[in-house]
């Protein structure tokens, strides 16, 4: 992977500190830490008060009080430290999800990204973020001022056991530089890896009853085990790199620990080959003896949580390129029926060869209802596609209320659009209705239930509108789902009303019915109909007959 560029790098920076800098209580959490490591003097000074009183046979309750109360007091302000940074990282990552949703739904139209990875994204690459905001952020904090804080109380004890824990850090911090190098890029093919393959797990689960029809369970199993392997030896070379540095770490720590206690009982005894600036007493030398594990500990939680800053660089990294691949929509909000002109316009489908549309042009005046009429394949759902930007234009121009559409305008928050595969999400029928309307009431939501002639559906089901629906429909027929679709735009209190094939494989009678709805429900409204019905187009103001891109003119 080629080295970022340092607008990269900056822009990862700003979203990342971005995270953190909108809670006010990430001070909190850093004041914690750095509390815990006053804490942590604390107690080194009642341990060796303690001993040192118990050596002169005098009272040592108060230094045991210190040392107890001290302990006590360094475990609440973990776990206290830990619950804010929690709940710090809850709040940035409904803020990241937000907006990296927002970057996935206006992802141009034939990207390159799978459903099943823009999930990933959305779910795993934000989740990356957690140890970081939780941890790492306050951690880091604490490690550049707690040493600090700890060399100078060693200071005042024992300079020359200050200038031993100094002389031991200059190394330690050279091998985490390089150890930390080597990491960030196994990091990232790591992390690369697993957004590969639960993209890919995503991707096969949705198509899973197709795999199951053509048998093609075992190629595809293969696949996954090929991408799992691959993560699991991608993670292997990360725990490598981290065990390297955590052993440098500890290796430093414990030659520091061990310096200073030979320095001290030297001392105290009088042993030194050489004759010390200070003369230690049994105080002093068990404070520094103490101390010297406290002045590594914010560089050991440090080091415990450097892969939670490279897994949020590098989730940062691929979230920031998938903004970048996003489109900037413009909403092109309407509050009454608009006009609709299409001015020589070709549309195209993603990766499709040919024009499904080509050179049409006609114009709607506001509040009229057109009927789209034509063969199959001439393009009646291209057209209102195109209008809420599904379907690219690759020539002319689309204008509403003499606004061009495209590029970076949508209408499609001003549209009640009925496709005919609409989406059905996990949850009641009334939900999925009031998909395009949350906040109607339920009167209204059972209203446009039955004007879509979703009654039979309804007597059917025990609980009518509150009947739960899974992801898959839960047994709806092709024709229920579309009557969902179909209640749901006619719920939905928008200016431009689009339906594609409302009343398609209905019997007369039914569809007879339907339609006396329908005329009611474009009251008011532009409305645009595709559909192959006769006795619907006849009902409309006016009829545009469409012709096959690749026919003659």
């Amino acid at each position: 992977m080629a080295s970022l560029s340092l607008d990269q790098r900056r822009a990862r920076r700003h979203l990342l500190s971005g995270l953190i800098r909108q809670d006010p209580r990430r001070l909190l959490s850093h004041a914690l830490l750095v509390a815990d490591a006053v804490a942590g003097i604390a107690f080194a000074l009642g341990l060796a008060g303690g001993i040192a009183a118990i050596a002169a046979r005098e009272a040592f309750w108060g230094w045991l009080l210190l040392a107890l109360s001290s302990g006590v007091g360094r475990g609440a302000l973990t776990t206290l430290a830990q619950r804010v940074g929690a709940d710090v990282s809850a709040n940035a990552k409904v803020a990241l999800r937000t907006r990296v949703t927002a970057a996935v739904v206006t992802q141009p139209l034939g990207g390159t990204r799978t459903s099943g990875q823009l999930a990933a994204a959305i779910v795993d690459e934000v989740e990356a973020v957690d140890g970081y905001v939780a941890r790492f952020a306050s951690i880091r904090i604490a490690a550049a001022l707690s040493p600090l804080i700890v060399l100078a109380a060693v200071a005042v004890a024992s300079p020359v056991a200050a200038l031993i824990l100094v002389g031991t850090l200059v190394p330690l911090i050279a091998a985490l530089i390089l150890a930390g190098g080597a990491a960030a890029e196994r990091s990232r093919r790591q992390f690369g890896a697993i957004a590969r393959l639960s993209g890919l797990f995503s991707d096969r689960l949705r198509a899973l009853p197709l795999l199951l029809a053509y048998r093609a369970t075992g190629r595809e199993q293969l696949r996954l085990g090929v991408a799992a392997d691959e993560v699991a030896a991608r993670t292997m070379g990360v725990l490598r790199v981290a065990f390297l540095s955590a052993g440098a770490l500890e290796f430093f720590a414990a030659l520091s620990v061990a310096l200073v206690a030979v320095y001290a009982g030297f001392n105290v005894l009088g042993l030194l080959p050489f004759t010390p600036p200070e003369r230690l007493d049994l105080f002093r030398a068990f404070l520094v003896l103490a101390l010297a594990p406290e002045f590594y500990l914010p560089l050991r939680r440090l080091a415990a949580a450097y892969h939670d800053k490279q897994a949020a660089e590098t989730a940062a990294d691929r979230l920031l390129s998938l903004e970048a691949e996003a489109l900037s929509v413009e909403p092109l909000a309407i509050d009454y029926p608009p006009s609709i002109t299409f001015d020589h316009v070709s549309l195209r489908h993603p990766g499709a060869e040919t024009d499904a549309v080509s050179d049409v042009g006609f114009h709607i005046e506001p509040g009229e209802v057109v009927a789209l009429v034509g063969p199959s394949g001439s393009g009646k759902s291209s057209l209102l596609g195109a209008l809420v930007g599904l379907v690219p234009a690759t020539g002319g121009a689309i204008r509403v209320d003499g606004q061009v559409l495209g590029g970076l305008r949508s209408i499609a928050g001003s549209a009640a659009w009925a496709g005919q595969a609409p989406l059905i999400v996990p949850g009641s029928i009334a939900e999925n209705i009031a998909l395009s309307r949350s906040e109607a009431p339920a009167k209204a939501i059972r209203n446009a239930a039955e004007a879509a002639g979703l009654a039979p559906l309804l007597h059917r089901r025990s609980e009518g509108v509150n009947t739960i629906l899974d992801a898959r429909g839960s047994g709806l027929s092709g024709g229920e789902r579309r009557r969902i679709g179909l209640a749901r735009a006619l719920l939905a209190d928008a200016p431009l009303l689009l339906l594609d094939e409302p009343t398609a494989h209905l019997d007369p009678e039914a569809e007879a019915a339907l339609i006396d709805k329908i005329v009611r429900a474009c009251r008011g409204r532009t409305a645009i109909i595709a559909t192959h019905s006769e006795a619907l187009a006849a009902r409309a103001d006016r009829i545009i007959r469409l012709r096959n891109a690749h026919e003659p003119a």
